[in-house]
Order: structure tokens, then sequence, then C-alpha cells
């Protein structure tokens, strides 16, 4: 009795720890327990942590790692090709990355050094470097995203400052903004509204969310940073949005998942869609709230939102799924 509670209380904090529930990994991935197991137990594609009567508990890379692999699967191939083509890309990745002679690591490091400086020249020049070698995705991912937990971290431990983190978030978003402003306006996709959740003062999430909603064929409409959630259902209405896709990365306030997300889900009359790390960490109180979470991945989360739209064509309530969970 003492074990399970105990296990108890690692699960309902394994959202402040970092670490989460079977349960939770298989809502934010689409992959049903039974399935995740079997990939671990047959095809050795992961390895959660054990507590001490054995169940399963999910490290935020392990959820990253899961929705590659559905990835795969979607695009044809079989779950026994699954491991030895990660393996493959990884392989591939680091030779690239040293037959260049600079791996990620070490661009973060230099690209660090130029924020440090407060050095804009160099951070281009880096900037370029990078994408010069991959695809302007890949660099997004693997470097200019990392940056920011870099920075975070440095302030967290008082080796940094607020300002070189607005340094280089307002230098991202500048280059995100730019995409997103040039990108081809012929499309004729399902508009979808999508606005970070208030208090959330960065926009480089949703603007990295929006670009990859464009390329899947939808019509965003960006509303950016620290938007009022008393002002997302009229909006949604005017704009004729299929769905709201909102994100965050910081706590959210007490009120907010228990009173007001309820309430705006109920007035929104169309699916109501959380991302970001926010929806990993409080996944149950958003699904609670009536609200669906899609994690902070974004290959993932499309596919997610792909799926929650054509089951809305067929659904007199777009919320009601959301609810019953």
């Amino acid at each position: 009795m003492k074990t399970e509670r105990q296990d108890a209380d690692r699960e309902n904090r394994a959202d402040r720890s970092g670490l989460y529930p079977i349960g939770t990994v298989a809502s934010l991935t689409g992959v049903n327990p039974v399935t995740l197991r079997a990939w671990e137990r047959r095809h050795g594609l992961f390895e959660p942590i054990r507590t001490a009567s054995g169940r399963r508990l999910y490290r935020h890379d392990d959820i990253v790692l899961i929705s590659r692999v559905v990835g795969l699967l979607e695009r044809g191939m079989r779950i026994g090709q699954v491991k030895g083509e990660l393996e493959s890309m990884q392989s591939d990745e680091a030779e690239k990355a040293g037959d260049s002679g600079e791996p990620w690591s070490t661009l973060r490091e230099r690209m660090t050094a130029a924020i440090i400086r407060f050095d804009e020249d160099a951070l281009e020049a880096n900037y370029n470097e990078a994408l010069s070698l991959y695809p302007i995705d890949v660099v997004t991912r693997e470097l200019m995203t990392p940056l920011l937990v870099v920075l975070g971290e440095r302030w967290k431990s008082g080796t940094g400052s607020v300002a070189e983190e607005h340094f280089f978030g307002l230098y991202l978003r500048n280059k995100l903004g730019a995409r997103f402003h040039h990108r081809p306006r012929n499309q004729h996709g399902k508009r979808l509204l999508v606005a970070c959740l208030p208090d959330e003062q960065h926009e480089n999430g949703v603007l990295l969310l929006s670009l990859a909603l464009h390329e899947r064929g939808y019509q965003p409409v960006l509303l950016g940073a620290n938007m009022p959630l008393e002002e997302i259902p009229f909006a949604a209405r005017q704009a004729r949005c299929a769905a709201v896709v909102l994100s965050g990365s910081i706590k959210p306030r007490p009120d907010l998942l228990e009173q007001l997300l309820p309430r705006v889900v109920a007035e929104c009359g169309v699916p109501l869609i959380v991302g970001g790390m926010v929806s990993v960490r409080w996944h149950k109180a958003i699904l609670e709230a009536g609200a669906v979470p899609v994690g902070d991945d974004l290959e993932q989360g499309v596919r997610k939102i792909d799926s929650l739209l054509a089951q809305a064509t067929h659904s007199p309530n777009p919320n009601s799924s959301a609810k019953s969970r």
C-alpha cells in the first residue's frame, strides 16, 4: 500500500518534475498504452523510468521520440524498420555536422558567446553558416529553439540576464516574422485562430506553429502574445475560424484553467486546442476544461490538429470529444 501511494504521489508530481505517466503520453502522441509498451519491449525504441511498483514514467525526450516514430509510420515505414531509420538519421546528422567541423553543440556555444557580447554580426554569421548546411526548419529546431532554453537556464542560475533573452528573442522573432510575412497568400484551407495564452510574452512559439500550419495548407490568423481569453470567441467568429489554437510555456494563473478556459471553450463553438509546454505540464487540467492539449512538438501538434478537425467535421459539437476524455 505504501509503495502504491508513493507511486501515485510521484505521478501526481510528474508534470512538475518533467516525468509523465503513460496516460498523458498516450493522449499527447495519439499512441495507446498497449502500443507504447510493445514499442518498448519488442523494438527497444525507448526506455521509460520505472517506479518501485513498475509503473512507467516518460521523459520529455521520450515524447518527442514517440512523435517522430509516428511520423515515420505515417510515411509508410514498418515498425520493425523504425529503429534503424532513427539511428541512420542521427548518424547522418552527426556525420554532416562533423564534415563541416561545426556540430550543433559548437554552433550553440558560438551563438551563446555572441549573445553574451550582444554581437548581432557574429550571431548573424553563425546563423547563416548553419543555414548553409541545413534546411531552415532543422536549424530552428536544433539550434535556435535550444538557444532559448540555454538562455533561460543562464538566467535561472544567475549567470545570465533578462537582457540576453530579450536580445536573442527579438532576433529570432524578426527571422520568424519575416518568414511569416513573406509566406504565399493563395491558401484556401481552413482558417485557424492562433494566439499566446494570457501573460505569455514570447511569440516565437506561435510563429513557428503558424508557419507549420501554413505549410500544411491551413490559413493561420495570428493574434500574437498575451491574448486575453475573453476576446477569443468573438475573434474566432469574426474570422470564421474552424478552430482556436493557443500556446504557452509559463505557468498559467490559477483561475485560467479552472474557470476562464472552460467558459471560453463553451463560447467558442469550435475546437479549442492548447499547445506548448503548458499543454504537457497541465495536460489533465486542460482536458478537464474541455480543450485539447497537443504537446510542444510541432509535427505532432499539427497531426493532432488534422485529426481533430477531421473528427469535428462529422460532429455536431466540436468540443464534445475533448470534454469526454
